[in-house]
C-alpha cells in the first residue's frame, strides 16, 4: 500500500506516473478495494496540493527572465481560469491538463480548503472509476 501511495503522489505532481495501473495491479492481487481507493485518493490529492503550493510560490518569480511562462501566457491562463474558476479543479484527474490546473489554482490563490476539497472529489471519483473498470474488465484475468 505504501508503494501505491508514493506512486499516486508522484503521479499527481509534474512527474510522470501510472497510479491507475498500480492500483489495478494491487486490486488484482486481492487487496481491499476500499483501502486501495483511500490510499490512492489521498496520495494523489496530496500530490496535487504540492502543485498548488508550487503555483503559490512560483508567482513570486513571474517577473524573472527564466520564469517558464511568458506574461502573455500567464494572462491567457488567468483569463481561462477566471472563466472556468475553481470548478475547473474537478478536472484535476485528467491527464495532461489536470496538473497545470492545480498549479493555476495556486498561482491564482484559491483558498487551500477549497482546492483540497475539489481535488479530493475529482481524484476520488477517478479512482472509484478505475476500481469499477477493474471489477468489470480485469476480474476474469486476475484469476488466471
Amino acid at each position: 500500500m505504501l508503494s501505491l501511495f508514493l506512486v499516486a503522489l508522484a503521479s499527481a505532481t509534474l512527474l510522470p506516473g501510472g497510479s491507475e495501473v498500480w492500483l489495478a495491479r494491487l486490486w488484482c492481487q486481492g487487496e481491499a478495494a476500499a483501502a486501495l481507493w483511500a490510499v490512492a485518493t489521498l496520495g494523489n490529492s496530496l500530490g496535487s496540493l504540492v502543485n498548488v503550493a508550487l503555483g503559490r510560490y512560483a508567482r513570486h518569480f513571474q517577473d524573472r527572465r527564466w520564469f517558464p511562462v511568458s506574461a502573455a501566457g500567464l494572462a491567457r491562463a488567468e483569463r481561462w481560469y477566471l472563466r472556468f474558476g475553481e470548478w475547473s479543479l474537478l478536472v484535476a484527474w485528467a491527464p495532461v491538463v489536470g496538473d497545470p490546473l492545480t498549479v493555476l489554482a495556486g498561482i491564482f490563490r484559491l483558498p487551500w480548503w477549497r482546492a483540497a476539497l475539489l481535488i479530493l472529489v475529482a481524484k476520488g471519483a477517478r479512482y472509484a472509476l478505475v476500481l469499477w473498470l477493474a471489477e468489470a474488465w480485469l476480474a476474469p484475468l486476475c484469476q488466471a
